[in-house]
């Protein structure tokens, strides 16, 4: 599980196994244009059963494991999924954040209306926009997050400016 993350590979493979599920993070502002960095890849998940499901089957391709500081092996299941919830996962693709929420509580529900659909080597990807991934890095509160934040309002500047 060592190298750099593949976070292409890593989307191929939820999207193949029809996880339902919006990119956020870095890698939703690495696709729109913002120049930063990240080392895994963010994704808050649909928690219906059936997507569930199909979640845990790409996750089990992707030989995930929970990144558990006692060092025990321990793998995703629906179970767990059902119940919402944070699940930092390490794959053999790189570093997998599945979340049920992002920012201030905002779900799939919420978030899926604010994100863009890209097309990405023959793939179509829920990518939350810029305004809301600002939004939920200036809810989320977190050092790293407010670290991120002028660079993603000067992207999007940048991107409205360009439009106008």
């Amino acid at each position: 599980m060592l190298g750099a993350p593949r976070f292409r590979d890593t989307l191929e493979v939820l999207h193949r196994r029809g996880a339902e599920f919006v990119v956020v993070g870095g890698v939703a502002a690495i696709l729109q244009g913002a120049p930063i960095s990240t080392l895994d890849t963010d994704v808050v998940y649909r928690r219906t059963s059936e997507s569930i499901d199909r979640l845990v089957a790409a996750l089990h391709e992707l030989d995930a494991i929970y990144r558990d500081p006692a060092g025990r092996r321990i793998e995703p299941d629906s179970l767990r999924f059902a119940q919402g919830g944070q699940h930092l996962l390490s794959t053999r693709l790189g570093p997998l954040d599945v979340l049920a929420t992002a920012g201030a509580g905002l779900t799939y529900e919420d978030l899926a209306p604010r994100a863009n659909t890209f097309e990405l080597e023959g793939m179509r990807l829920l990518v939350l926009g810029l305004p809301a991934l600002i939004e939920t890095k200036e809810q989320a509160g977190r050092d790293k997050d407010r670290l991120v934040l002028p660079i993603l309002r000067e992207t999007l500047r940048l991107r409205n400016e360009n439009q106008a």
